[in-house]
């Protein structure tokens, strides 16, 4: 739901980076939804910003391992979060779509580890 639509309860959470819970599922969606437009929209500023400050492979790495750092915390508070969901026994679903993300999180930052060190490797010429 747009900012405008939101209740003055929901801006002052989202201010102080407290998190509200949705138990209806087009609540659910309608925010996953402005999440990926919002993410888009600035996404066109990013890469105008990066094509003209990126022009080689050093400028490329201190990019790539601040992204490498956060992916990497939320993936570790994600585990945490894992494991809270199979201490409580929530439903197996969820334990199971966690594990994923955990995964593939996990996954990510391999790459992007890669990512940095094949920046290094090419600076060096190796």
């Amino acid at each position: 739901m747009p900012l405008a639509r939101r209740s003055l309860m929901d801006a002052a959470a989202a201010r102080f980076g407290w998190r509200r819970a949705y138990g209806d599922t087009t609540q659910v969606d309608a925010l996953l939804t402005e999440q990926t437009e919002t993410a888009y929209t600035e996404a066109a500023d990013h890469a105008a910003l990066a094509t003209a400050k990126n022009d080689d492979v050093l400028t490329v790495q201190p990019c790539v391992l601040d992204v490498r750092g956060r992916v990497l915390a939320d993936v570790l508070y994600l585990e945490g979060v894992l494991t809270g969901a199979r201490n409580r026994s929530l439903p197996p679903e969820l334990i199971e779509r966690l594990e994923d993300a955990v995964g593939h999180g996990h996954e990510l930052t391999v790459l992007l580890a890669d990512t940095v060190r094949i920046t290094a490797a090419h600076a060096t010429g190796h």
